[in-house]
């Protein structure tokens, strides 16, 4: 149980690189622009990948009516989620503690992962809602007014995952360290409730 116990512990430590690190990175290539345009998107606010992404990106998306990249006063989850993680990661790192002195069973190693699962999966819930609204509700005097084929206003979302083509750029997002870092986290947790269960067995 105190091999399970520090697995645990160490897991929810990891967790805890989402301070450091950027969860995810969405980037945006064009032949005109030499250096790609990107931006990572930290619990606490989006900061872009060079010192005039954020800039740029806003000024291309002025043309076609797209909102600016909202400040971490703008957003509600630039506050929240930093509580959250803070949170998860104090209370797994108890978990783990008091596993390891024997005053908790291996199944609440299992109760943090299904409960951070579930968080991780509405924080990419909100996430993608956000990409959502920020791709289609455009401005109407927008300088650029591009509509699909069929005649319906053209969608500017970035994926939520892997490539899409917009326009004449490529967009791209994917985690970033912050983002694998967590996702290693919680992979942990459960290889922690596994051997606690098979040292019990």
């Amino acid at each position: 149980m105190k091999k399970a116990s520090i697995l645990m512990m160490i897991g929810s430590v990891l967790v805890l690189g989402l301070f450091q690190f950027p969860m995810w990175n969405i980037m945006l290539g064009a032949p005109q622009y030499p250096e790609p345009l990107g931006m990572n998107i930290h619990i606490d606010g989006i900061r872009g990948m060079s010192e005039f992404d954020i800039q740029n990106i806003d000024g291309l998306n002025h043309y076609i009516g797209m909102k600016t990249l909202p400040k971490p006063e703008e957003m509600w989850e630039f506050t929240v989620f930093p509580i959250v993680v803070g949170a998860m990661a104090g209370l797994g790192i108890l978990i783990g503690l008091l596993g390891y002195l024997g005053k908790l069973s291996y199944g609440w190693f299992l109760g943090w992962l299904v409960l951070m699962s579930i968080l991780g999966a509405l924080g990419m819930y909100d996430f993608n809602l956000w990409m959502t609204d920020y791709g289609t509700d455009l401005d109407p005097n927008a300088i650029m007014k591009l509509q699909n084929p069929d005649g319906t206003p053209m969608n500017y979302k970035p994926p939520l995952i892997g490539h899409k083509k917009l326009l004449n750029f490529d967009a791209y997002s994917y985690p970033r360290l912050g983002g694998y870092l967590l996702f290693l986290g919680m992979a942990l947790t459960g290889v922690a409730f596994l051997v606690g269960k098979k040292a019990k067995n």
